[in-house]
């Protein structure tokens, strides 16, 4: 999809589109009020600034469209789109050993009581055991440093499922 192609979206449409990069209703509506995107750089700008205005709210709603590290995508809102790239984002925790997946499991069980959500951690390019560090190490924060983390990961997801969203043919 281009940039013209997305600019040219009803509203219905580009709205599913921008949720299959990020599942917040509050940053696909200033997404979709910063329309019509000049160029790619003008959206990643559009969608670092609406992750900039994103209250708390809005990073809970996007963390609840997210599965955990080293778990099969479920059905999400965004759908297929979104389901495959989480996919092909995870491959590497997908793909560990056994003693790798049943670490990730406890440690994300483990975050979950301490947070309250789902570990997010942009896993693109990642090994499984950097994954399974980071969430460790995550594991330290307190919870404003943690939310803010969080936001950063989802901000670096969003950018990249953008990306993705326009190479798409």
């Amino acid at each position: 999809m281009t940039i013209e192609e997305l600019n040219a979206l009803d509203t219905g449409a580009a709205h599913e589109a921008l949720a299959a990069c990020c599942g917040a209703d509050g940053w696909v509506e200033r997404m979709l009020a910063a329309r019509p995107f000049a160029s790619r750089a003008s959206l990643l700008r559009a969608s670092d600034d609406a992750w900039r205005a994103s209250p708390a709210s809005d990073i809970l709603a996007a963390v609840a469209h997210h599965p955990r590290i080293g778990d099969t995508p479920a059905a999400q809102r965004g759908g297929h789109r979104s389901n495959g790239w989480s996919r092909g984002e995870q491959a590497a925790a997908l793909s560990a050993s056994d003693t790798v997946r049943h670490a990730l499991a406890a440690a994300n069980a483990d975050y979950e009581r301490r947070f309250g959500r789902t570990f997010i951690i942009c896993a693109d390019g990642r090994s499984a055991d950097d994954m399974l560090r980071a969430l460790r190490d995550r594991l330290t924060h307190d919870p404003e440093a943690e939310l803010a983390t969080t936001a950063e990961e989802l901000r670096k997801i969003t950018a990249l499922r953008l990306g993705k969203l326009l190479d798409e043919s």
